[in-house]
């Protein structure tokens, strides 16, 4: 029975692997939970699954957490980054699922890697980051770094079996997001609630906004770079709003191979639990009959600018990635609160990346300072729009 250690399992990615283990409980068992914030849901969970450790954000929330559970609980309740720092190396756990939104996620994945987890990985950030130093941990370690993300996991299933010398490009597709056919002149009017609407697939709100800038498939993008060991220049994106088509990958040869299947997380997340095995997860095939047609198209970088500056800051390399990245973190979060125009998504995480000099083969260290330096400068170019 495989150990699970799942951190972030309130949220959409963490509740699926948490079904998948109901329905599959011969298989997994949950010997780690951890979320920051949502008390009520992780009390919920830590009943049904009864986890030996529960992990929360600070010492006010894990006074909270244990009186909402039973007397009877078992489960040790930690907090704060040295309790995130024992769940990702708990003795006994097999898979660490990094499953947290944004940059909380490195410190925890480098955690696990070094204490010889396999690391099932939900977490773009992490790689976005600092993929160069995480890979290479990875491969020292002789762990496995299993992709969660739909498009990632498509990916990997593509290349399985083949050289990677016959490799061409590899293709990741986007929805487009819910903007994908919004006149340029109308974006300025975009609010929160018009973002969160995504025509396709159900996510937590920082991705769902990535998802309407495309941010989302920039930070993929840079991903893939780091998972899959390729040049950028080997890296296209493809617009496919119905999302049926995962993602592809092209040989030498001129051969394309696609994974396709509904617009849900749950195979993806499946398959990274019990690889190199397939869990019969009973899930609908795609009604191509009622599809009737499946379209691409190439993104359009003048109205969806955050795609550029993600590819900037990976042809920069260094620190230039945690810089964007924090620098987006802010903006997202300043919109989602009604504190900038959508528009000023991009240009904040312009501005704080045209201020940055990039720093080669940073350590990690030098990745947490350019993050913290970044949000506190995309925090002043937030405010200056605002006044």
């Amino acid at each position: 029975m495989k150990q699970l250690a799942i951190l972030g399992s309130t949220g959409s990615i963490g509740t699926t692997v948490l079904k998948i283990v109901k329905q599959f409980s011969d298989r997994f068992h949950v010997g780690v939970l951890a979320a920051d914030t949502n008390i009520d849901l992780l009390a919920a969970q830590i009943e049904t699954f009864r986890p030996d450790v529960a992990v929360v954000g600070n010492a006010e929330r894990a006074s909270a957490l244990k009186r909402k559970i039973s007397c009877s609980s078992q489960t040790d309740i930690m907090y704060g980054a040295r309790g995130y720092a024992q769940a990702a190396e708990m003795p006994g756990v097999d898979m660490v699922v990094v499953a947290v939104v944004g940059a909380a996620g490195l410190v925890p994945t480098l955690q696990a890697i070094e204490a010889g987890k396999d690391v099932a990985l939900a977490n773009k950030e992490t790689l976005v980051m600092a993929g160069e130093m995480v890979m290479k941990h990875a491969a020292r370690r002789q762990v496995n770094i299993l992709p969660i993300d739909s498009e990632h996991s498509a990916v990997f299933q593509c290349l399985a079996g083949h050289p990677k010398q016959e490799l061409d490009k590899i293709l990741l597709t986007a929805s487009g997001g819910p903007f994908l056919h919004t006149p340029g002149q109308l974006m300025a009017g975009i609010t929160p609630d018009d973002a969160l609407s995504h025509p396709t697939w159900q996510m937590g709100r920082k991705i769902t906004i990535d998802s309407a800038t495309l941010m989302n498939k920039g930070l993929e993008v840079i991903e893939a770079k780091h998972l899959f060991d390729v040049e950028l220049n080997r890296i296209d994106v493809v617009v496919h709003p119905q999302s049926i088509v995962h993602s592809m990958v092209s040989y030498c040869d001129g051969t394309l191979i696609a994974q396709l299947g509904i617009p849900d997380m749950k195979a993806a997340v499946a398959y990274a639990l019990s690889f190199p095995e397939r869990l019969a997860l009973k899930q609908p095939l795609p009604d191509f009959s009622q599809l009737g047609s499946l379209t691409f198209e190439a993104p359009d970088l003048q109205k969806f600018p955050c795609l550029s500056l993600a590819m900037d800051a990976c042809r920069a390399g260094g620190t230039m990635p945690a810089v964007m990245n924090a620098a987006n973190e802010i903006a997202v979060d300043r919109f989602l609160k009604k504190r900038i125009s959508f528009l000023h998504i991009p240009r904040i995480i312009g501005d704080v990346m045209e201020a940055h000099g990039a720093s080669p083969h940073p350590t990690l260290s030098a990745i947490l300072d350019a993050d913290r330096w970044a949000r506190e400068k995309a925090l002043d170019v937030a405010c200056q729009i605002c006044h």
